[in-house]
């Protein structure tokens, strides 16, 4: 790790934590507030691949997952309203989530790197997102996955309703996991641009 690396470590840190506070905020019915800075993550990882590479990448990763594990840790020591503001099951499956998401964005990302330039983070970070709804949300609310803290009940995300509010009958997790990735799909759009801007600045510093 260099000197260069640092402002992608202190991006991921920021983002790692506001996301972990911003989660306990709902926006609207189906989401939080943390559903909005978390996603910013794969665009500071796909800034550090395409700009330092896949290593510098992977350490920015590593340092977010970190963070990540000590914020749910202080989690689930803060009892809030119904209990613990982090469950066991939310801790694991937002740290498994992350890792393997970021990771997986890292790894497409540097085997697209030298097609046009959208194509690498776009294609990582719709990649790397869908990763993360799925682990996150099975991990964490499916009632098949109770084993994993059997003393937490979630038996309210397996309550039917209709999709998003509109669609077929299916758990209430299932709402929550597509309107996260529905705003992870747009945010993928939005991001490209910062993406391009900041790997030209960051680029022409380094030139």
């Amino acid at each position: 790790m260099t000197r260069a690396h640092l402002p992608g470590i202190l991006a991921m840190a920021a983002i790692v934590v506001a996301s972990n506070i911003l989660v306990q905020f709902l926006f609207g019915q189906w989401l939080t507030w943390g559903a909005f800075t978390y996603p910013v993550a794969f665009l500071v990882t796909d800034v550090m691949n395409r700009v330092h590479g896949p290593r510098a990448a992977r350490q920015v990763v590593l340092a977010g997952f970190a963070i990540g594990v000590l914020c749910s840790l202080i989690g689930t020591q803060i009892i809030g309203e119904y209990g613990p503001l982090v469950t066991w099951r939310i801790a694991i499956g937002s740290g498994l989530a992350f890792l393997t998401a970021q990771l997986l964005d890292v790894v497409v990302f540097d085997q697209l790197r030298a097609g046009r330039w959208w194509r690498a983070p776009l294609a990582s970070t719709l990649i790397g997102s869908s990763a993360d709804t799925a682990l996150f949300f099975s991990i964490a609310f499916s009632s098949a996955l109770a084993f994993i803290e059997p003393a937490n009940d979630v038996s309210w995300a397996a309550e039917p309703l209709p999709l998003i509010g509109f669609g077929p009958i299916v758990p209430l997790w299932v709402s929550l996991a597509l309107a996260d990735w529905l705003v992870k799909l747009g945010l993928a759009l939005l991001a490209l641009m910062p993406f391009r801007i900041i790997v030209r600045r960051l680029a022409k510093n380094r030139g």
